[in-house]
C-alpha cells in the first residue's frame, strides 16, 4: 500500500475509534434521579413496597450474624440445650423471612427497572420519528440506537440493582455499627478507622476497572459494527480488493479490544489479593486489640465473637458500595445522554395555527415556489431563487448532474424541509400553514431506493392505506400492468420481502412500490430516478402505467431516462441550484442549450449496445 493509502487507513481508524467521545461517567445528579422514577408512576405502590423491603433488609442481614453470636455466647457457652434448639428455630425464622423478602425485593426492582427501561425507549422511539429530516442529516443512527441499547440499559442497572443495593449495604453498615458500638466503643473505634483504609483502596481500583470496563463494551462495539459493515458490503469489500485493508483495519480495532480486556485483568489481578491482604490485616488487627481487652476485662469472649461476625457485615458492603457507585456514574451518564436526546428540540415543527390541507378527490395540487432559497446548512445554500408554479395535473421534470439541487426541490415539497427564504405554496396555502401530516397523506414517493419494512409483499403495499383489502391492492397492481409479476413470485402477495426488501430484487422492490403509491390515490406524486433499477423491457411496461397513475395528479419527476421526461409539462434545467433553462421538451430541444445537450447525452445512454 502506498504512504497516502495508510495515511487515509489511519485516519479511517482515528474516525472509527474516536466515534463515541461522550462521557463514560457522570456525578450524581438528583435531578436525573427524580426524572428516572417520573417513569414509575404506573406502579407507584410497588416503589414504596420496594422501599420498606430494602429498609427491613439492610437490617437483617446484620441481625443474623447477630442472632448466630448470641446463641454461641449465650446456650452453647452455658450448654442450654433447649436454648440451643429455641435459638436455631427463631436464626432459620430469620433466615426463612430474610430470603422471602430478598424474592420481593428482586421481583420488584426488575419490575420497577423494566418499567422505567420500557418508558425511555418509547419516549425515544416517538420523539425520535417526530424530528425533521434536518435532525437525520446530521445525527448518526448508530448513536441513536446506542442510547436505547447500551445507555438505556446502563440506566436499568442503575435502577433495578445500583439504588436498592446500596441502600440494603449502607443499612447493613449502620446497623453493625450500631451493634459493635453498643458491645464496645473502644474496638468499634479501631474498626472505623480501618475502614477508610478499604474504602480509598477500593475506589482507586475500581475507578479503573470501571473505565477499563466501559472502554472494552465501547471497543467491542466498534469490532461488531465493522465487521456488519464488511460482511453486508462484501460485494464492494471484494470488488474493490479492500480484504486486506479492512482486516488490517479489524486487526487494529480488535488489537484495541484486547489492550482494554488485558488492562481490565491486570486491574483485577491487583486488586482481588490487595483486598484479601487487608482483610487479613484487619482480622490480626481485630485478634491482637480485641484479646488484649479480653485479657484486661473489659471484653468478654461472647462480646469479641459478636465484633468478629459484624465486622465482616461491616465491612464487605464497602467493596460493594464502591462498585456500586461506579456503576451509578456510568447509570447516570447514560441517563444524561438519553434525556438530551429526548429533550432535542426539532429545528421546527408544524404551526401550532396550521391547519389540514383540504382534499377534493380527483384532482391534483397546484404547487407554487416563489424566489425559494434554502441549504441544508443555511449557511451554505444548495438553491438559490427558484420560482416556478405546476398547476394541477401537471407533470414537472428536474433535469441536472449530479448535486444540482432536484432532490432539495422535492424534499421542499414533500414538507421534508422548510426554505430558508422564499415561499412555497400548495393550492395558494403557504407551506407553513399546512400540516405536514395531510400533506403527506395527499403525496406519494417513489424513490430509486425504497425501504421496505419486514413482511410481506401484500403488507408493504398496505403501509399507504391500512385498510386496503386484498382485492384493491391486485385492482392497483393490475393498473400498472404488473400484477402477472407480482404473483409470480415464490407465494405471490404473501412472499416475505426480508430484512430492507433484501428478498427482492432491485426491479421487484420497485414494482412493489409503484403499486403501494398507487394505491394510496395521491394528489402529488413524486418520483425520484423511480425507473433506474427496473430494466428495460419491465420499464417499458410500465410506461402506460405511469402515465395512468400520472393521470390528473400533480407530478415532480427526476430521471436520468428520456421516457420519463419526454411527456412532462414543464421541464426545469438546473445547475448549481439554480433554474437555468425551462420549458417542454420539444422547446428546449429547439433552443439548442443546456438541455439539448444533456439530450444528447441521454440519448447516447439510451441507445441499444451494437
Amino acid at each position: 500500500m502506498t504512504p497516502a493509502g495508510k495515511i487515509r487507513d489511519l485516519g479511517l481508524v482515528r474516525r472509527v475509534r474516536d466515534d463515541e467521545d461522550e462521557e463514560l461517567q457522570k456525578p450524581l445528579e438528583w435531578g436525573l434521579i427524580r426524572r428516572l422514577f417520573t417513569y414509575t408512576a404506573p406502579i407507584k405502590g410497588k416503589v414504596w413496597t420496594l422501599a420498606a423491603l430494602t429498609l427491613i433488609r439492610s437490617a437483617q442481614l446484620p441481625a443474623l450474624g447477630w442472632v448466630m453470636s448470641l446463641i454461641i455466647k449465650g446456650p452453647i457457652t452455658g450448654r442450654d440445650y433447649a436454648g440451643i434448639a429455641l435459638g436455631v428455630a427463631g436464626y432459620g425464622l430469620l433466615a426463612l423471612t430474610t430470603d422471602g423478602l430478598f424474592h420481593f425485593r428482586q421481583r420488584y426492582a426488575l419490575e420497577i427497572g423494566e418499567t422505567v427501561v420500557n418508558g425511555l425507549r418509547a419516549d425515544i422511539f416517538a420523539k425520535t420519528l417526530r424530528q425533521p429530516m434536518s435532525f437525520f442529516h446530521r445525527m448518526k443512527i448508530g448513536r441513536v440506537i446506542g442510547r436505547v441499547t447500551s445507555d438505556v440499559e446502563a440506566v436499568r442497572v442503575g435502577i433495578q440493582d445500583v439504588l436498592f443495593v446500596s441502600v440494603i449495604q449502607f443499612g447493613s453498615m449502620l446497623f453493625s455499627a450500631a451493634v459493635m458500638l453498643w458491645t464496645d466503643w473502644v474496638l468499634f473505634l479501631v474498626v472505623l478507622a480501618m475502614a477508610p483504609v478499604l474504602w480509598l483502596l477500593n475506589r482507586h481500583f475500581r475507578l479503573r476497572l470501571s473505565h477499563y470496563t466501559r472502554a472494552s463494551q465501547e471497543s467491542f462495539s466498534r469490532v461488531t459494527a465493522t465487521l456488519a459493515e464488511s460482511v453486508g458490503g462484501i460485494r464492494v469489500t471484494q470488488g474493490f480488493v479492500r480484504q486486506e485493508t479492512n482486516a488490517g483495519l479489524f486487526r487494529s480495532l480488535l488489537a484495541d479490544h484486547a489492550r482494554y480486556n488485558i488492562a481490565l485483568a491486570r486491574t483485577s489481578a491487583i486488586l482481588q489479593p490487595l483486598l484479601e491482604l487487608n482483610s487479613q490485616f484487619f482480622v490480626a488487627t481485630l485478634l491482637m486489640f480485641g484479646g488484649w481487652r479480653v485479657f484486661h476485662g473489659d471484653l468478654t469472649m461472647g462480646g469479641l465473637i459478636t465484633f468478629f461476625l459484624l465486622a465482616n457485615q461491616f465491612f464487605a458492603p464497602i467493596s460493594v458500595i464502591g462498585n456500586q457507585y461506579n456503576q451509578a456514574l456510568i447509570a447516570m451518564a447514560g441517563a444524561e445522554r438519553v434525556f438530551r436526546l429526548i429533550d432535542v428540540q426539532p429545528e421546527w415543527q408544524d404551526d401550532p395555527a396550521a391547519t389540514a390541507l383540504p382534499a377534493p378527490h380527483g384532482t391534483g395540487a397546484r404547487v407554487e415556489f416563489r424566489g425559494v432559497t434554502f441549504g441544508y446548512d443555511p449557511a451554505k445554500p444548495v438553491l438559490h431563487g427558484i420560482s416556478f408554479t405546476a398547476e394541477p395535473g401537471q407533470t414537472v421534470a428536474l433535469v441536472g448532474h449530479t448535486g444540482s439541487g432536484k432532490s432539495s426541490i422535492i424534499n421542499l415539497v414533500a414538507k421534508f424541509y422548510l426554505p430558508t427564504r422564499g415561499e412555497v405554496l400548495i393550492d395558494g396555502q403557504e407551506i407553513r400553514s399546512i400540516t405536514g401530516h395531510s400533506l403527506h397523506r395527499q403525496t406519494g414517493m417513489v424513490q430509486q431506493q425504497n425501504l421496505l419494512f419486514t413482511g410481506s409483499v401484500l403488507e408493504n403495499i398496505r403501509l399507504a392505506k391500512p385498510d386496503a383489502t386484498e382485492e384493491e391492492v391486485r385492482a392497483a397492481a393490475r393498473r400498472l400492468d404488473c400484477l402477472d409479476l407480482l404473483e409470480a413470485l415464490p407465494q405471490g402477495f404473501a412472499t416475505e420481502v426480508g430484512e430492507r426488501g433484501a428478498g427482492l430484487s432491485l426491479g421487484q422492490r420497485q414494482l412493489v412500490c409503484f403499486t403501494r403509491a398507487m394505491i394510496a390515490d395521491p394528489r402529488i406524486v413524486i418520483l425520484d430516478e423511480a425507473t433506474s433499477s427496473i430494466d428495460a423491457i419491465t420499464e417499458a411496461r410500465l410506461q402506460k402505467a405511469l402515465l395512468e397513475l400520472l393521470r390528473g395528479r400533480t407530478s415532480f419527476v427526476v430521471a436520468h431516462r428520456l421516457s420519463t421526461i419526454r411527456h412532462a409539462d414543464l421541464v426545469l434545467v438546473l445547475d448549481q441550484g439554480r433554474v437555468i433553462e425551462r420549458g417542454t421538451h420539444a422547446s428546449l430541444l429547439a433552443a439548442g442549450g443546456a438541455y439539448a445537450a444533456l439530450y444528447r447525452q441521454f440519448v447516447q445512454m439510451d441507445a441499444p449496445a451494437p
